[in-house]
């Protein structure tokens, strides 16, 4: 949330006004060496909107101390203005006055200016010479808290009253940037309809929206600007999009409309927006236009953002380029910043990703030599990479130098090394990790006994998989979607869907309500068993709920209807998904060729191939391996070296599956004499053959001796 400062007192203003044309006229710049606020040491009461007398608080004190117009920034000859000081004491003590009489008698009327009272009158005609922007300055320091909020308000509404200050919206838009800023966002709507929104109003309302997370209105806001002619500023533009990386919901195709916007309406990119450009790109995956933008900004003699850097070195590493990062932490040094800790991480996350172990290794040393501490998050990364090395070994080394170094173990250090005994198949050590995690004194958290419960049920250890479930519920762990999915999941995979149904009716019992995942785990446990009725009960029930179907629930459907024969089914469910504005995947049209395949439907499955290459998708291998098993069912060898010769042709290698699928298909039209070439062109291309692919030999091979018998 930004906060409001009086020193420069038109930074913001500034900013909002800078490129847009169609803003007011930009203020008269003044220096006032001395005007400041005297208030009286008695007024010490505070402020109240409901029942407690309203009165100047003690806030409003330290606004007096800090009004000090010598701190103001401005550029304008001081001799345009004589030097005067201009004490506001008594006009707050009237409005606050006003205001507790408001609170008072809710129903009484306020008076029109002829019939006010002779104090009024002479307060109004005092200050009639302050100039406009000391009235800014003064209403964006009684903004600045919410305590005195009241008193801003009450002070807009009599300078509008008496005609003292004519940058009415100006005034406004201020009033609308500190309730956004106080998460008052309903008050900023309705103080914004007593005004015509004008580019400026719109802007604080944008501001107001964007700093609260309410990303709709935000961007419907800007819509709607744009349709009366207006446009938006570099401003608005950041402030959304720093609230969608905070929200974790950056979109590449929003980001790509907001660019095209800004070069459209000509709005120079400030080193603000630039920044926030380079980090958002990167967090929507397109790390190439984020490598641009940086560009832009290093032409423009502007030194990136610390925090930008960072984020850019962690994306880089995600995607998996790490030689790149390593470009991007360098350039970091070389412009004179010292990494940080954070910097550090960023790299090493890098090089755990792509199982550079020796390169994190020597990011850590680095990290020492540097003088900079290794945190929580550095040693956890390094246990992250020993672990998927299988040097449990090392990882221990490293939990008795986080305890040296005073550094707590926390239960996402241990769920780290869970996770990477789980993903080599070592589910036996769980036991192992969770007693190294009660010597250190570090309780199992929710994290922790989700990745426990995968790990057994990933190996069909259900049994122990529920007595975890039990043992996190003992410990008053409540069970999140996740444990839920996870548990469901599992018993389905392995066959036991009575079961899996049990715990989806459960998880709904506890509370928890099941979301787009659970529903796409139970329409493909009833898929498995044939329940057409339930599939469809589940897709109403889903929709009842307000969750849309995604594209996993459209591939999960045409997979269970493609493996029951139901290709009417299956098809339908695809055009019902591109209606529905979803694209189709690979991973959708693997599953409905490899469904052809398993019948011997090769038309069906070469049509669909076509319809893939046609929707923009590129062949895998997996549907392509498909594709040559479902020639081989159809009894159609030819057409299936044809696939192969595909794959060489385009650059993609053939593997195990595709070289064993081909054995097959030539023992199915009895030709056993062309196996073995095939088996040693598998061999020479680096492809392991593995039990399978041996078996095919030897039937071949046992074929033809057969046949040299006889």
């Amino acid at each position: 949330m930004v906060a409001l400062s009086f020193a420069p007192t038109f930074t913001w203003w500034r900013r909002r006004r800078g490129m847009n044309s169609l803003l007011l006229l930009p203020l008269l710049q003044m220096r006032y060496q001395s005007i400041q606020f005297r208030l009286q040491t008695n007024i010490r009461r505070q402020i109240q909107h409901r029942q407690q007398p309203l009165a100047a608080s003690s806030s409003l004190m330290s606004i007096s101390k800090q009004f000090n117009m010598d701190n103001l920034e401005e550029e304008d000859d001081a001799a345009s203005h004589p030097n005067q000081r201009y004490d506001f004491t008594p006009l707050l003590q009237f409005l606050s006055t006003q205001l507790n009489s408001q609170t008072s008698s809710p129903n009484s009327e306020t008076c029109s200016p002829t019939q006010l009272n002779p104090t009024e009158l002479r307060l109004a005609e005092s200050y009639r010479a302050v100039p406009a922007p000391l009235w800014h300055s003064l209403l964006k320091s009684l903004s600045s808290t919410p305590s005195s909020i009241s008193i801003a308000y009450g002070l807009v509404t009599w300078l509008q009253k008496h005609n003292v200050c004519f940058s009415y919206e100006l005034l406004y838009s201020i009033l609308i940037h500190a309730l956004g800023r106080s998460e008052k966002l309903y008050e900023a709507f309705l103080l914004s309809q007593r005004q015509t929104l004008t580019p400026l109003t719109y802007n604080a309302l944008i501001g107001a929206c964007a700093r609260n997370g309410d990303l709709e209105k935000a961007l419907n806001l800007m819509c709607r600007m744009r349709r009366d002619g207006y446009q938006s500023d570099y401003v608005n533009y950041s402030l959304i999009i720093q609230s969608l990386i905070r929200s974790n919901s950056i979109d590449l195709t929003m980001l790509n409309k907001f660019y095209y916007e800004i070069e459209a309406d000509m709005i120079e990119l400030d080193g603000q927006l630039l920044n926030d450009m380079i980090a958002g790109f990167a967090k929507a995956g397109d790390v190439d236009r984020a490598l641009s933008f940086m560009g832009v900004v290093q032409g423009n003699g502007l030194s990136p953002k610390t925090a930008t850097i960072v984020t850019l070195i962690s994306e880089l590493g995600n995607s998996g380029r790490t030689e790149e990062a390593e470009a991007v932490f360098e350039e970091l040094k070389e412009g004179g910043l010292k990494p940080r800790t954070r910097a550090f991480n960023a790299l090493l996350k890098g090089y755990v990703k792509t199982g550079s172990l020796k390169d994190a290794e020597y990011i850590v040393s680095e990290m020492e030599r540097s003088g900079v501490a290794p945190d929580e998050h550095t040693y956890s990364l390094l246990i992250d990479a020993y672990g998927n090395a299988g040097r449990w070994e090392s990882a221990r080394i490293v939990l008795k130098e986080m305890e040296a170094n005073n550094v707590q173990p926390n239960s996402f250090v241990f769920s780290r090394i869970l996770a990477s005994y789980r993903d080599r198949g070592e589910w036996q050590r769980s036991f192992q990790v969770l007693n190294e995690m009660k010597n250190s004194g570090v309780n199992p958290d929710r994290q922790f006994y989700n990745i426990m419960i995968d790990t057994f049920g990933k190996y069909n250890c259900l049994d122990h998989a529920m007595s975890t479930f039990e043992r996190m519920k003992l410990d008053e762990i409540e069970p999140d979607t996740v444990t839920w999915n996870t548990l469901i999941d599992c018993h389905s995979k392995h066959g036991h869907h009575n079961k899996a149904e049990d715990l989806f009716e459960a998880m709904q019992e506890s509370g928890c309500f099941p979301c787009t995942t659970t529903y796409n785990i139970m329409i493909n446990s009833f898929g498995e068993l044939e329940k057409w009725e339930e599939v469809k009960g589940l897709l109403s029930k889903m929709q009842s709920q307000g969750l849309l179907p995604n594209i996993v629930t459209y591939t999960t459907l045409i997979n269970i209807y493609g493996q029951s024969g139901r290709f009417n089914d299956a098809i339908e469910c695809l055009e019902v998904m591109k209606s529905a504005g979803l694209k189709p995947s690979s991973t959708m049209y693997n599953a409905l060729i490899n469904a052809y395949a398993q019948r011997g439907l090769s038309e069906q499955a070469v049509n669909a191939f076509r319809i893939m290459k046609g929707d923009g998708l590129k062949p895998s291998l997996l549907a392509l391996n498909s594709l040559i098993n479902a020639f081989g069912e159809d009894r159609r060898y030819a057409e299936a070296f044809a696939v192969l010769k595909y794959m060489k042709e385009n650059d993609m290698k053939p593997d195990v599956v595709t070289y064993t699928t081909l054995m097959k298909t030539l023992i199915r039209v009895e030709k056993f004499e062309r196996v073995p070439a095939v088996y040693e062109e598998m061999v020479l291309s680096g492809c392991i053959p593995d039990r399978k692919a041996r078996a095919m030999l030897r039937s071949a091979l046992r074929y033809m001796k057969s046949t040299l018998k006889l």
